[in-house]
């Protein structure tokens, strides 16, 4: 068949008698050979016999020219090449021709019958590029169920025992090894359960959809092979770009695509489906609209493992302009459900573990949502448009036990107040009360003694607990050297109540040896213990600012404790240890009274 322009030929000494017009391409032909199969055309070329025309125009030709020529060169007998990007075409244009077997047998719909069971459903990778063009002869490849039959192929294939599938190493998803890696699975057929993944994450959402739902049905697929084929699926057409996501030209596209990913999702309690994934898949919900049911539906999953979640997966952007760059309200809820959860789950009020004063142990999940929470303030807080209602209700939303320490809520609560020099005192003071001083770490203390940001009350307290923090270590180290030393005499003691006993002398002389061993021990240990206070001592040390500040702080502990020397006869337990101030202990006792009543007027 010659072709020329938008007009077919055939080559011929007969004149051609009929001319057939598919989408504006001329086919000049002859009536005989297309009589003999298609009743179809014998219809069409009877009416126009009675028009006196040699015209027929098909402009709802399913396949187009390309797949009228196929059937045209069938009815010549001429060689016709299918394969797996064609055959659709070629059988949906027969079926419109009608060439059944009632007009002649073996006629073009059987053989390509025929061509399908045999070969292309029978390949893996030719069920896929079958199922994928019929989207474009819809509908006429779904009355003729070759996209269900497409469906079955790869459903059954997908769900096979891997020791069975000759497979051939195009995984993409894998880190790259070399090619003797290569060679050497190959040689030992070591196909991975999920080698199917890859090559259906090709097929459009509804082929897709219809696709998972019949391996589902099989019920011969793990849960968690049915989630990592979504995140395939997911990765591979979901776009990070915000932009992207919300575009005109995309947007209806990609809330179906998170839809039917949702959708998709295995429902048993026994499978988990990574935090991070059921977070991206919220983000887009929240993005495109998908409605408020899906929203609840994935919150609800997140919510039972918001522990393995990060601050970046929580940073979902806000759709509300000019308002706050993240949602905030969105992570709000999700620590909210999360407790509700833990208490219904562990049967535990932490209201009253906190007031027990403990932290239950076991509670790692906890642990991480209050280090997750921490971070992500430090993030928000540098947002200037963050209320501090908003700020201080996710802090409190937490029991205090998911916080050991406070460096973290320290940190934040410094950002904020950074971004928000506005703050009234009465501001700074109700969130500086979120602040346990006490769980601050020495390195976070320190920071926070030098923090001009900080109240003043709030200063005085940190040094102040940092203080009895040293001096509490010190009488730890002191109580610990004075039980060695007093365990050394008892057993010095016992040893010399047996010497008592008349004894020879080398006994006398092995005595005195140990007698001289233990006064050497008893000096040591001064000597270590008198290093080690002078070492915390200065590592005590605080800048001068701070240091002015302890100094008026200890001035008025000093005469309230003058005032009442002579009624007291015993060391009193209102006044802090002088320990705790060793510089100022020293100094005290050295420079007498006139230099307390200096020190006082100062203050």
């Amino acid at each position: 068949m010659l072709v020329m322009c938008c007009c077919r030929f055939v080559s011929s000494e007969l004149a051609t008698d009929v001319i057939i017009i598919v989408d504006e391409v001329k086919f000049y032909l002859h009536k005989f050979p297309l009589l003999s199969k298609s009743y179809r055309l014998q219809r069409l070329i009877l009416e126009a016999n009675c028009e006196d025309t040699d015209k027929i125009t098909m402009n709802d030709f399913p396949g187009g020219p390309r797949a009228f020529e196929i059937c045209a060169k069938f009815c010549y007998g001429m060689t016709v090449t299918l394969n797996a990007y064609n055959v659709v075409a070629a059988r949906c244009a027969a079926e419109y021709l009608e060439m059944t077997e009632d007009v002649e047998k073996g006629n073009l719909i059987y053989k390509i019958e025929v061509f399908l069971n045999s070969s292309v459903l029978r390949s893996w990778r030719d069920s896929i590029i079958v199922l994928q063009t019929t989207t474009s002869l819809m509908p006429w490849s779904e009355e003729l169920k070759i996209e269900g039959r497409c469906i079955d192929s790869i459903a059954s294939k997908s769900s096979a025992d891997p020791s069975s599938v000759h497979w051939s190493y195009t995984y993409n998803n894998r880190p790259i090894i070399s090619d003797n890696k290569i060679t050497e699975i190959q040689q030992k057929n070591l196909v991975p359960k999920d080698w199917w993944i890859e090559d259906i994450c090709e097929l459009d959402v509804d082929l897709y959809k219809r696709t998972m739902v019949a391996i589902k049905s099989r019920g011969r697929m793990s849960s968690d092979l049915i989630i990592e084929a979504l995140k395939a699926y997911a990765m591979r057409w979901l776009p990070d770009s915000y932009d992207t996501l919300v575009a005109d030209d995309y947007i209806r596209r990609n809330k179906s695509l998170v839809e039917t990913i949702i959708w998709l999702l295995p429902s048993d309690k026994a499978s988990v489906c990574s935090c991070r994934f059921l977070l991206k898949l919220l983000k887009v919900v929240i993005l495109v609209d998908s409605g408020c049911f899906l929203k609840e539906e994935l919150m609800n999953r997140i919510s039972t493992q918001l522990d393995k979640a990060t601050v970046k997966d929580l940073l979902i952007p806000s759709r509300s302009s000019g308002e706050i760059s993240y949602d905030v309200p969105l992570v709000q809820s999700l620590v909210n459900r999360f407790m509700m959860q833990e208490r219904s789950a562990r049967d535990l009020d932490y209201d009253d573990c906190e007031n027990r004063g403990g932290l239950v142990l076991g509670h790692a999940s906890l642990l991480s949502v209050g280090k997750l929470v921490d971070g992500y303030l430090v993030e928000i807080g540098s947002d200037p448009k963050l209320s501090m209602s908003s700020f201080v209700d996710l802090v409190q939303s937490l029991p205090d036990a998911a916080r050991p320490t406070h460096d973290g809520l320290y940190a934040a609560i410094d950002i904020f107040l950074k971004e928000h020099p506005e703050l009234t005192k009465a501001d700074k003071k109700k969130l500086c009360s979120l602040l346990d001083l006490k769980k601050l770490t020495p390195g976070a203390s320190i920071h926070a003694a030098q923090n001009d940001r900080l109240p003043l009350r709030v200063v005085v307290q940190v040094l102040f607990f940092e203080q009895m923090r040293a001096a509490s270590t010190a009488g730890t180290l002191k109580a610990a050297t004075n039980s060695i030393l007093n365990g050394s005499t008892r057993l010095t003691g016992e040893v010399e109540e047996e010497w008592e006993a008349p004894a020879s002398d080398n006994c006398k002389s092995l005595e005195k040896q140990l007698r001289f061993l233990k006064v050497e021990e008893d000096e040591r240990l001064r000597r270590e213990t008198k290093n080690e206070n002078e070492k915390d001592n200065k590592s005590r040390l605080l800048p001068s600012r701070s240091r002015r500040i302890l100094d008026k702080f200890w001035a008025g502990k000093v005469q309230v404790v003058q005032n009442n020397r002579s009624s007291e006869t015993s060391g009193s337990s209102q006044s802090p240890p002088t320990s705790a101030n060793p510089v100022e202990a020293s100094t005290t006792k050295s420079s007498g009274s006139s230099s307390r009543h200096r020190r006082h007027s100062v203050s």
